[in-house]
């Protein structure tokens, strides 16, 4: 059985000696809530990422060591490290296979750390940890663009047209009120009367009727006679 590492330039090497054991970590990301006279329950979730980790030694001259597991090392154990580390460094997909098994696994090294232990300086020991990295990609959305108003050119001014009114409209009234809207009855004339329109009768020589706020009737008016407020 070997433990081989493929880097994301399809360069491959075989580690110099099997670790103990090896697990992969399988989850799922559950949450636990309360929920009234029920108690807790739990809410299943997404599968998380898994995870490998491998903890061994390399020697420090692997060839001189009797317990490796490939047959042909590297004359030194820091060349071992340097790659190692080098992976680390990438941020790029490692592929680890245990031959003999289905154990093929590919992600991110996301921890990795060497030393020596117990005083014995003859080996380094040495922990990293693969991460799953299922691929993604940002998609970029477009947002549409708002139309810029169009701004008239400068030309010579002109007075701006007067507001419109219309059935509800509250208006300035100056001139004199009629009982119809075609003139008869002349009365009383307004002066700076802040009126409301209540009818409107078109084509007619007196076409608004008007009222009080309250809703009081006027009378008739000419149409040169109202201006909306």
């Amino acid at each position: 059985m070997q433990f081989k590492l493929t880097n994301n330039k399809n360069k491959t090497f075989a580690l110099p000696v099997n670790p103990k054991e090896i697990q992969l970590d399988y989850g799922t990301d559950d949450k636990t809530v309360s929920v009234i006279k029920l108690g807790q329950i739990n809410l299943i979730g997404d599968e998380k990422l898994k995870t490998i980790e491998i903890t061994s030694t390399i020697p420090v001259k692997p060839k001189q060591a009797h317990y490796l597991s490939i047959s042909k090392p590297y004359a030194k154990g820091q060349t071992y490290l340097d790659k190692l580390l080098k992976i680390y460094k990438s941020k790029k997909q490692v592929r680890l296979v245990v031959t003999k098994t289905k154990i093929s696994f590919k992600g991110i090294m996301t921890d990795f750390k060497y030393g020596m232990t117990e005083g014995y300086a003859d080996e380094y020991t040495y922990t990293f940890k693969l991460t799953e990295n299922k691929p993604h990609k940002a998609k970029k959305v477009k947002t549409s663009k708002k139309k810029k108003k169009k701004v008239a050119k400068k030309g010579k001014s002109r007075s701006a047209p007067p507001g419109k009114v219309g059935r509800g409209s509250k208006v300035v009234v100056n001139g004199r009120l009629h009982a119809g809207s075609n003139g008869s009855g002349p009365g009383m004339t307004e002066r700076n009367a802040t009126r409301k329109i209540s009818l409107i009768a078109k084509g007619a020589k007196y076409p608004y009727h008007v009222t009080t706020l309250s809703g009081g009737a006027r009378g008739w008016v000419s149409k040169s006679a109202v201006k909306a407020v």
